[in-house]
């Protein structure tokens, strides 16, 4: 086990409402970090978070207040007395904090100052939306005097107003080089990467420990996304699966209710793929689908359903056959022979009907099976994929919802249906929507893992 050593400190410092907090918040993973606002000035005190990997803390990050008013704490700092002795950056800033304007007018200001001087390096988070004005060049003079490493990172990147540009080239004149464009609100898939290498450029020594976050980070991506996969598979087998044997005269009532268990069972998975992401409850919500009539017909007679019949015919049902039981399942249809009641066949019929008795005596009784349609199955398979990648795509600062119902993948659209799906229809005991507990056994685990692998493959052809 290796020794721990103290956590790099970094002080996330900027102008007023750039997104200090926001950035933090995608870092962290934490939508309830600080509070984000369009008004000025609304972090009013230094707030701190850890990241940390096998319970060490590798970094500890501090949210500030904003600057309000660089020109002129840049002014008083340049008049404030000279001493015999020239000062350098660190010992000027000092110099400024002992004094009673620290305390007054620019009490916010040293504030920031303070926490840099305590931390190993500092992110500067700029609106790239923003002119470059003469107040953020007073702001980077002023936090250049404490003598720390300073990485810009640029926010609000994917706006179109932003003049990226611009501030790069007034940044290289300053000799802060190294830059990372990371918009909190649409992080790029390897943004947190990509700051934390443009870290190491300019904290060296820190290289071996801002690697193994990002090793940590990168783990955990695929971990997220394939346990988001298997809980999509898990919707999925759990509504094809789902049955419903239903006398006609009931039949409206009894297509409402499933209508309304599919779409809570699709509700269940949003809300679990959100906390996967830690993204709250409410961040995106499945809205109703557009269901058609309930699908009902010849489910019990579909070839996954025969497959295991054949297994079981062959030690009972199939001796009852051969002296004459004739029941016609093969044809999709249901005809009983006089023989049906009588010698070996009794014995077929009671090993058959231990699993299917219920659905065949349904079918005599002219009950409809009631079942999910292919068509809603894609759908949902599509709106899944859709909110799994938008909450891979997204800022844990985002504010506006989540939409689910943007079309999607065309191998769900128009191609075969998964044959995961198929095998489920025939095996109503693998769904939690027909009254029960959805039995765990191995064919069910495997259906659900080969689905959530095919679900992979889509998301990497994409």
């Amino acid at each position: 086990m290796t020794e721990q050593t103290a956590p790099l400190t970094l002080a996330v410092v900027g102008h007023t409402n750039v997104g200090k907090t926001s950035l933090l918040r995608t870092l962290t993973r934490d939508v309830g970090f600080g509070a984000i606002s369009h008004r000025p000035s609304t972090t009013q005190h230094v707030e701190g978070a850890r990241l940390s990997v096998d319970g060490e803390a590798l970094i500890e990050l501090y949210d500030t207040p904003g600057f309000e008013d660089a020109v002129a704490l840049y002014e008083y700092i340049e008049q404030l007395p000279q001493s015999e002795q020239r000062l350098d950056g660190p010992e000027q800033v000092a110099r400024f904090l002992n004094t009673s304007e620290a305390r007054q007018r620019f009490e916010q200001e040293a504030k920031v100052l303070r926490q840099l001087l305590k931390s190993d390096a500092g992110f500067y988070v700029i609106d790239a939306r923003e002119p470059v004005l003469a107040k953020y060049r007073d702001e980077l003079a002023i936090l250049a005097m404490c003598g720390k490493p300073l990485l810009p990172v640029l926010n609000f990147v994917n706006a179109p107003e932003q003049r990226e540009a611009a501030w790069r080239e007034v940044l290289a004149r300053l000799g802060l080089h190294a830059v990372v464009r990371f918009d909190s609100v649409a992080p790029p898939a390897d943004g947190e990467q990509r700051l934390y290498e443009n870290l190491s450029l300019v904290l060296d020594s820190q290289r071996p420990r801002l690697q193994r976050l990002i090793d940590h980070n990168l783990a955990q991506v695929q971990m997220r996304r394939k346990a988001s996969q298997r809980l999509i598979a898990e919707l999925l087998i759990d509504v094809a699966a789902a049955r419903r044997s239903v006398h006609p005269d009931l039949l409206a009532e009894a297509i409402q209710q499933l209508h309304k268990d599919v779409r809570q069972r699709e509700q269940q998975c949003v809300e679990a793929l959100l906390k996967l992401y830690a993204f709250r409850k409410d961040d995106a919500e499945a809205q109703d689908l557009p269901l058609e009539e309930g699908r009902w017909g010849e489910d019990l007679f579909n070839p996954a359903t025969m497959k295991q019949l054949g297994v079981k015919v062959g030690g009972g049902m199939a001796a009852g056959a051969a002296t004459g039981a004739g029941i016609d399942l093969f044809t999709g249809g249901l005809s009983l022979g006089a023989a049906t009641v009588l010698g070996a066949a009794i014995g077929g019929f009671t090993q058959t009907f231990r699993s299917y008795g219920e659905r065949i005596k349904g079918k005599w009784r002219g009950e409809r099976e009631l079942t999910v349609n292919d068509s809603t199955l894609r759908l949902l398979a599509i709106r899944q994929q859709r909110l799994l990648n938008a909450l891979e795509l997204r800022g844990h600062a985002a504010q506006e919802r989540i939409q689910m119902d943007t079309p999607l993948e065309q191998q769900w659209r128009k191609g075969e249906l998964a044959p995961q799906l198929t095998t489920a229809r025939a095996y109503p005991a693998w769904s939690s929507l027909n009254g029960r507990k959805p039995r765990q056994d191995h064919e069910r685990t495997s259906a659900i893992e080969t689905l959530a692998a095919s679900l992979a493959k889509l998301d990497a052809r994409d």
